[in-house]
């Protein structure tokens, strides 16, 4: 097991290192490739051609490109100092960029941001996993019964219906008619009845969309490892249905659902922009919208690498789990 952990966790370091690189080469390397002006990209919408050289010195774009990489690598560990245009900015550790057009560091921004987007994934991914899972199992071994058929039917539509729209619905009938939740979102520390109040609708709307998808896939997964031959076996040697289905069928049925839950809770974290937008939510979605729509590129780029980096650790710990579950991924 310790030689299985440490393999996985090299893997997740340079596979981090990797993702920082494609990142920065997006963000600085692509642009000149093209003609483009990482240094205008940066500054905003509106700037002067003195802010534009201004912010060129700052960010050290006359630089060799390895160079700016490693600028940009050791920053988010010990800081970094933006030096130009007459100035001097300081950039605290971990240093994800600062944003010249609000004059601020990022990673404060992300800070407060963070814990709004947390708190919605995590609430959200509780209730998919219930809600779905258990969902594909009951049609699995109700299969062409109306049970089953309603299941997928409804299924089929979570995953039909545009989350914009679903939670658009969601805030006309639950907010605005019936008045079940109101309030906008409300710090845990603050008071624990608003801040359930304030998410309970994106939880429920997020995890109406993941479900269908999960209930689905359980349903199709436990259909197939019903048909194995081990699982003739041990109904053959006398083991009764629970004991078939928990300690046998599920263990092979979560093992695809795992994988996908690391995926998508990874991205989730990076924000979930539609949810986050139509429910106002100041999470790492809204702030990703709101700087996409003001062209501030130091907060895009230090969203994508929280969003890349979550990824990277959701399937380390997904791959921890299949350890677990199976034990002859430790072999793998």
């Amino acid at each position: 097991m310790l030689a299985y952990l440490i393999r996985r966790l090299t893997a997740v370091v340079v596979m981090l290192l990797v993702v920082t690189l494609v990142t920065f080469g997006i963000f600085f390397l692509i642009p000149k490739l093209t003609g483009s002006d990482p240094a205008a990209m940066f500054v905003g919408k509106q700037a002067d051609p003195a802010s534009i050289e201004g912010i060129r010195q700052k960010l050290g774009l006359g630089d060799p490109i390895l160079v700016q990489f490693w600028h940009f690598v050791s920053g988010i560990f010990v800081g970094r100092d933006y030096v130009g245009g007459g100035d001097t900015i300081h950039c605290g550790a971990p240093c994800f960029g600062y944003s010249f057009r609000n004059e601020q560091e990022i990673w404060p921004i992300l800070l407060d941001r963070l814990p709004v987007t947390i708190s919605m994934v995590i609430g959200a991914a509780a209730l998919w996993l219930i809600m779905g899972v258990s969902t594909g199992v009951v049609s699995a071994l109700r299969r062409g019964t109306v049970v089953d058929r309603a299941a997928m039917m409804t299924a089929l539509a979570g995953v039909s219906l545009p989350i914009y729209f679903t939670a658009m619905l969601a805030l006309l009938v639950f907010r605005t008619q019936l008045g079940w939740v109101h309030g906008e979102y409300v710090p845990i520390s603050d008071s624990f009845g608003a801040w359930f109040s304030g998410l309970v609708l994106p939880w429920v709307t997020l995890a109406f969309l993941y479900a269908a998808m999960y209930a689905r896939l359980t349903r199709a997964t436990m259909l197939e490892v019903l048909g194995e031959d081990y699982i003739r076996t041990a109904r053959a040697k006398g083991l009764t249905e629970p004991v078939v289905l928990s300690k046998h069928a599920m263990r092979s049925t979560m093992t695809p659902i795992l994988t996908i839950f690391g995926m998508d809770l990874g991205a989730l974290v990076g924000g979930a922009v539609l949810t986050e937008t139509a429910f106002n939510l100041p999470g790492l979605g809204n702030l990703a919208f709101q700087a996409i729509s003001t062209r501030d590129l130091p907060e895009i780029l230090s969203v994508t690498l929280i969003t890349a980096a979550a990824v990277v650790l959701a399937n380390l710990v997904v791959d921890l789990l299949y350890a677990v579950i199976d034990p002859r991924v430790r072999l793998a």
